[in-house]
């Protein structure tokens, strides 16, 4: 019997697979290192900032997160939550300008059972989605095919970013 199967190459994926684990919370420590454009960090608030998902789900998949840590959505400040929102919706305006997505995934996974990565820091999702974007190499392949690198994304939405 003839094997037809092809090999597809996500050598980009070892990187992830031996990068070190990180001590400490990513999301308190990346901010106080001044390295924005290593952590990609798109833009810096008073209360929150705007970095991009270093393994999206898609290409310019981002995330809206407070400074100060907490797991505890209900212990946000009014203006912690204000800047979560406006942030939110800016990055929905220029993934629009830059990206053209068919539409967007947003969410907050609060805990471990919810799906959340970095269960210990709130953090909002923002992904933009497009029409067939989630073909069958998720499924029958345990691979998801990324269209543009993060680098280039980066560049791109930290270049459209406005709202101070």
């Amino acid at each position: 019997m003839q094997n037809d199967s092809r090999i597809l190459y996500a050598t980009w994926r070892m990187s992830y697979i031996e990068a070190p684990k990180h001590d400490g919370c990513i999301f308190c420590d990346f901010p106080n290192e001044n390295h924005d454009d290593e952590h990609y960090i798109v833009h810096r608030g008073k209360y929150c900032f705007v970095i991009m998902n270093l393994y999206p789900y898609n290409p310019g998949h981002l995330m809206v997160i407070p400074y100060r840590h907490t797991n505890l959505y209900e212990s946000l400040t009014e203006a912690e939550v204000l800047e979560l929102h406006k942030f939110s919706c800016e990055a929905v305006r220029v993934l629009k300008q830059v990206m053209n997505p068919d539409g967007f995934n947003m969410g907050i996974n609060l805990g471990l059972t919810a799906g959340a990565g970095v269960a210990g820091h709130i953090h909002r999702h923002i992904v933009p989605r497009w029409n067939g974007d989630n073909n069958f190499m998720p499924v029958l392949a345990d691979t998801r095919v990324l269209s543009d690198s993060i680098e280039n994304s980066w560049r791109k939405i930290k270049q459209a970013w406005q709202v101070e």
